[in-house]
């Protein structure tokens, strides 16, 4: 992908409730660069994450990725975009526990996307520290050991975007270091990582973090360690009763 990975215009979305899961978000991310999205519970973060990626239709603005307005394209054309181009690591893992470990990393070929050999599948699985787990099924590990099966899959098929929910969540602290090491090296070769955490120290290892507050962007802030992150994310202060998600 050539143009621009993301380019977020005037975006909001709005659950049947009528709270406001975000509203006029703009934001844009450059090749090779890693954002990290922080706020209070109930700020957006997750909502804004399934916006920029195609999985909520937003209802005002738009979001290009790769230079093509995915608002306007049709389904089988959005699946196509994110089946080639873009890696998801969701909080709820999203295994098939009918698999094993290796042929979860290996999934995205079987829909058409792209060719991830078993050599490649087994080296993302020996990053995440994963080695000698490759025929154990989901039922067979933990919750920490299968999010970073999740992780080694959307490492293993190289995406131009990868798109993170919480991705060490549920792990200690030496998986976590895994992981982010993994995502840096991904950022380093020229990968775009969008990433919404609750925690500082993951944040800190991003290039820059978007703040929300009540669905809106409040602050950007770049460069920032994880206690002035901390301290920033203390100091804000939440405007009305919004309850984005």
């Amino acid at each position: 992908m050539n143009e621009l990975p993301l380019k977020m215009e005037g975006v909001s979305f709005h659950y049947k409730a009528g709270e406001a899961g975000i509203d006029q978000v703009g934001l844009e991310c450059s090749t090779g660069s890693w954002t990290a999205v922080m706020g209070p519970s109930g700020a957006g973060k997750t909502t804004l994450l399934y916006c920029a990626s195609g999985l909520l239709p937003v209802q005002q603005g738009s979001v290009e990725i790769a230079g093509q307005n995915i608002a306007r394209m049709k389904e089988s054309a959005l699946t196509r975009m994110r089946r080639d181009h873009i890696g998801f690591v969701f909080q709820d893992y999203n295994l098939v526990e009918a698999f094993t470990c290796l042929q979860n990393v290996m999934l995205p070929q079987l829909f058409g996307g792209p060719k991830v050999g078993v050599v490649q599948s087994l080296q993302a699985l020996k990053i995440l520290g994963l080695d000698g787990y490759a025929q154990q099924y989901p039922s067979d590990i933990s919750g920490g050991q299968r999010q970073r099966v999740a992780i080694a899959r959307a490492l293993a098929a190289q995406p131009d975007m990868i798109f993170a929910d919480e991705p060490t969540g549920a792990l200690d602290t030496r998986s976590s270091e895994m992981v982010l090491d993994a995502l840096s090296t991904l950022v380093e070769s020229g990968r775009t990582v969008l990433m919404v955490t609750h925690d500082p120290n993951v944040a800190a290892w991003a290039q820059r973090t978007v703040f929300l507050v009540d669905g809106t962007v409040h602050s950007i802030c770049q460069g920032y360690t994880a206690e002035q992150l901390s301290t920033h994310l203390t100091s804000m202060t939440q405007v009305g009763q919004g309850v984005g998600r």
